[in-house]
Protein backbone atom coordinates (compact mmCIF):
# COMPACT_ATOMS: atom_id res chain seq x y z
CA UNK A 1 0.00 0.00 0.00
CA UNK A 2 1.32 3.49 -0.55
CA UNK A 3 2.42 5.88 1.74
CA UNK A 4 0.01 8.57 2.91
CA UNK A 5 1.61 11.75 3.55
CA UNK A 6 -0.48 15.05 4.38
CA UNK A 7 1.05 18.64 3.64
CA UNK A 8 0.56 21.66 6.19
CA UNK A 9 1.97 24.53 4.77
CA UNK A 10 0.13 28.40 4.96
CA UNK A 11 1.43 28.58 1.50
CA UNK A 12 -0.40 27.49 -1.27
CA UNK A 13 2.82 27.36 -4.22
CA UNK A 14 4.27 25.47 -1.48
CA UNK A 15 1.33 23.04 -0.74
CA UNK A 16 1.08 22.71 -4.75
CA UNK A 17 4.70 22.22 -5.52
CA UNK A 18 4.70 19.40 -2.69
CA UNK A 19 2.00 17.41 -3.87
CA UNK A 20 3.29 17.90 -6.95
CA UNK A 21 6.44 16.33 -6.29
CA UNK A 22 4.86 13.36 -4.14
CA UNK A 23 2.42 12.24 -6.99
CA UNK A 24 5.63 11.43 -8.80
CA UNK A 25 6.85 9.21 -6.34
CA UNK A 26 6.02 6.21 -6.65
CA UNK A 27 4.88 4.28 -3.55
CA UNK A 28 3.47 7.74 -2.07
CA UNK A 29 0.38 9.68 -1.82
CA UNK A 30 -1.13 12.78 -1.08
CA UNK A 31 -4.03 11.72 2.13
CA UNK A 32 -4.55 15.84 2.23
CA UNK A 33 -3.38 19.26 3.05
CA UNK A 34 -3.93 21.95 5.66
CA UNK A 35 -2.75 25.28 5.44
CA UNK A 36 -2.23 25.84 9.22
CA UNK A 37 -1.03 24.25 12.63
CA UNK A 38 -4.97 23.75 13.98
CA UNK A 39 -6.29 22.10 10.22
CA UNK A 40 -3.02 20.16 10.12
CA UNK A 41 -4.10 18.55 13.85
CA UNK A 42 -7.73 17.72 12.74
CA UNK A 43 -6.74 16.39 9.24
CA UNK A 44 -4.06 14.27 10.74
CA UNK A 45 -6.59 12.59 13.78
CA UNK A 46 -9.52 12.32 10.63
CA UNK A 47 -7.48 10.75 7.91
CA UNK A 48 -4.57 9.13 10.33
CA UNK A 49 -1.89 9.68 7.22
CA UNK A 50 1.45 8.18 7.85
CA UNK A 51 3.40 10.95 7.33
CA UNK A 52 2.75 14.69 8.19
CA UNK A 53 4.79 17.40 5.87
CA UNK A 54 5.27 19.99 8.72
CA UNK A 55 6.40 23.85 8.27
CA UNK A 56 7.41 25.70 11.57
CA UNK A 57 5.80 29.00 10.88
CA UNK A 58 2.39 28.66 10.02
CA UNK A 59 -0.96 31.44 11.37
CA UNK A 60 -2.57 30.37 14.49
CA UNK A 61 -1.21 27.38 16.00
CA UNK A 62 2.76 27.03 14.67
CA UNK A 63 4.23 23.72 13.33
CA UNK A 64 5.36 22.92 16.41
CA UNK A 65 2.52 22.99 18.63
CA UNK A 66 0.87 20.96 16.15
CA UNK A 67 3.28 18.06 16.04
CA UNK A 68 2.42 17.91 19.44
CA UNK A 69 -0.89 17.34 19.31
CA UNK A 70 -0.68 14.87 16.30
CA UNK A 71 1.53 13.03 18.54
CA UNK A 72 -0.44 13.10 21.45
CA UNK A 73 -3.66 12.23 19.52
CA UNK A 74 -2.35 9.99 16.77
CA UNK A 75 1.09 8.50 17.90
CA UNK A 76 1.46 6.33 14.51
CA UNK A 77 1.80 9.19 13.01
CA UNK A 78 5.05 10.53 12.23
CA UNK A 79 6.03 14.36 11.84
CA UNK A 80 8.63 15.37 9.18
CA UNK A 81 9.27 19.18 9.80
CA UNK A 82 9.77 21.09 6.37
CA UNK A 83 10.57 24.53 6.55
CA UNK A 84 12.89 27.21 5.88
CA UNK A 85 14.16 27.83 10.01
CA UNK A 86 17.31 26.13 10.85
CA UNK A 87 18.12 27.80 14.51
CA UNK A 88 19.01 25.67 17.08
CA UNK A 89 16.24 27.04 19.21
CA UNK A 90 13.44 25.74 16.60
CA UNK A 91 15.41 22.58 15.38
CA UNK A 92 15.30 21.23 18.96
CA UNK A 93 11.83 22.47 19.93
CA UNK A 94 10.50 20.63 17.07
CA UNK A 95 12.45 17.51 17.99
CA UNK A 96 11.10 17.80 21.49
CA UNK A 97 7.86 18.05 20.40
CA UNK A 98 8.30 14.64 18.50
CA UNK A 99 9.39 15.61 14.61
CA UNK A 100 11.17 12.67 13.76
CA UNK A 101 13.01 14.34 10.91
CA UNK A 102 13.41 18.27 10.07
CA UNK A 103 14.28 19.21 6.37
CA UNK A 104 15.06 22.76 5.67
CA UNK A 105 13.13 23.83 2.25
CA UNK A 106 15.29 23.28 -1.24
CA UNK A 107 15.89 19.98 -0.57
CA UNK A 108 16.10 17.69 -3.20
CA UNK A 109 13.15 15.67 -4.07
CA UNK A 110 14.99 12.09 -3.84
CA UNK A 111 16.35 13.84 -0.37
CA UNK A 112 12.25 14.07 0.94
CA UNK A 113 11.72 10.94 -0.88
CA UNK A 114 14.06 8.92 1.30
CA UNK A 115 12.93 11.22 4.33
CA UNK A 116 9.29 10.26 3.92
CA UNK A 117 10.22 6.43 4.02
CA UNK A 118 12.64 6.55 6.77
CA UNK A 119 10.67 8.63 9.48
CA UNK A 120 7.87 6.04 8.68
CA UNK A 121 10.13 3.48 10.14
CA UNK A 122 11.28 5.36 12.97
CA UNK A 123 14.46 6.60 12.09
CA UNK A 124 15.76 9.84 12.38
CA UNK A 125 16.37 12.15 9.91
CA UNK A 126 17.86 15.53 9.40
CA UNK A 127 19.00 17.59 6.29
CA UNK A 128 22.66 17.75 6.22
CA UNK A 129 22.92 21.52 7.81
CA UNK A 130 20.47 20.58 10.42
CA UNK A 131 22.90 17.53 10.88
CA UNK A 132 25.86 19.38 11.29
CA UNK A 133 24.07 22.13 13.89
CA UNK A 134 22.95 19.05 16.62
CA UNK A 135 26.64 17.00 16.10
CA UNK A 136 28.37 20.31 17.08
CA UNK A 137 25.72 21.16 20.11
CA UNK A 138 26.52 17.31 21.08
CA UNK A 139 29.93 17.43 20.83
CA UNK A 140 30.68 20.88 22.28
CA UNK A 141 32.92 21.04 25.58
CA UNK A 142 30.82 21.42 28.61
CA UNK A 143 30.98 24.76 29.98
CA UNK A 144 32.96 25.18 33.26
CA UNK A 145 31.45 24.80 36.23
CA UNK A 146 31.68 28.62 37.65
CA UNK A 147 33.64 28.75 40.90
CA UNK A 148 31.54 29.17 43.69
CA UNK A 149 31.10 32.65 45.65
CA UNK A 150 32.12 34.55 42.62
CA UNK A 151 31.87 37.73 45.08
CA UNK A 152 35.09 36.08 46.19
CA UNK A 153 38.94 36.86 45.56
CA UNK A 154 40.63 33.57 44.64
CA UNK A 155 42.89 33.43 47.84
CA UNK A 156 39.61 34.20 49.78
CA UNK A 157 38.05 31.28 48.54
CA UNK A 158 41.24 29.04 49.40
CA UNK A 159 40.91 30.56 53.00
CA UNK A 160 37.35 29.86 52.71
CA UNK A 161 37.72 26.48 51.75
CA UNK A 162 39.86 25.49 54.33
CA UNK A 163 38.05 27.05 57.15
CA UNK A 164 35.17 25.02 56.27
CA UNK A 165 37.35 21.97 56.18
CA UNK A 166 37.98 22.55 59.61
CA UNK A 167 41.17 24.65 59.81
CA UNK A 168 41.90 27.12 62.56
CA UNK A 169 43.61 30.63 61.68
CA UNK A 170 46.74 29.34 62.33
CA UNK A 171 46.73 26.00 60.28
CA UNK A 172 45.22 28.22 57.69
CA UNK A 173 48.24 30.81 57.68
CA UNK A 174 50.64 28.05 57.73
CA UNK A 175 48.77 25.98 54.83
CA UNK A 176 49.04 29.05 52.86
CA UNK A 177 52.13 30.92 53.90
CA UNK A 178 50.40 33.69 54.96
CA UNK A 179 50.90 35.20 58.61
CA UNK A 180 47.85 34.86 60.99
CA UNK A 181 46.88 38.76 60.74
CA UNK A 182 46.67 38.80 56.76
CA UNK A 183 44.13 35.58 57.36
CA UNK A 184 42.35 37.18 59.82
CA UNK A 185 42.17 39.76 57.42
CA UNK A 186 40.97 38.03 54.68
CA UNK A 187 38.06 36.16 56.70
CA UNK A 188 36.77 39.80 58.23
CA UNK A 189 36.56 40.70 54.22
CA UNK A 190 35.22 37.25 53.30
CA UNK A 191 32.32 37.69 56.61
CA UNK A 192 31.37 40.87 54.92
CA UNK A 193 31.05 39.68 51.69
CA UNK A 194 28.71 36.75 52.15
CA UNK A 195 27.10 38.97 54.80
CA UNK A 196 27.75 36.18 57.52
CA UNK A 197 28.93 37.16 61.19
CA UNK A 198 30.57 34.76 62.40
CA UNK A 199 33.01 31.50 61.51
CA UNK A 200 30.39 28.75 61.96
CA UNK A 201 27.65 30.76 60.01
CA UNK A 202 30.80 31.02 57.58
CA UNK A 203 31.50 27.24 57.36
CA UNK A 204 28.00 26.84 56.93
CA UNK A 205 27.63 28.77 54.01
CA UNK A 206 30.52 26.99 52.32
CA UNK A 207 29.84 23.77 52.81
CA UNK A 208 26.96 24.17 51.35
CA UNK A 209 28.41 25.86 48.47
CA UNK A 210 30.42 23.10 48.16
CA UNK A 211 33.80 24.13 49.70
CA UNK A 212 35.52 22.02 52.84
CA UNK A 213 34.88 18.59 51.09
Amino acid sequence: MNLRVLIADDHPVVRFGLRALIETLEGLEVAGEAADGESAVREAQILRPDVVLMDVRMPGLDGVEATRRIRAGAPETAVLMLTMYDDDATVFTAMQAGARGYLLKGAEQEEIDTAIRAVVTGQAIFGPGVAARILRHFTAPPSPTPAPFPELTEREREILDLLASGRRTAQIAEALFLSPKTVSNHLTSIFAKLEVFDRAAAIIRAREGGLGR
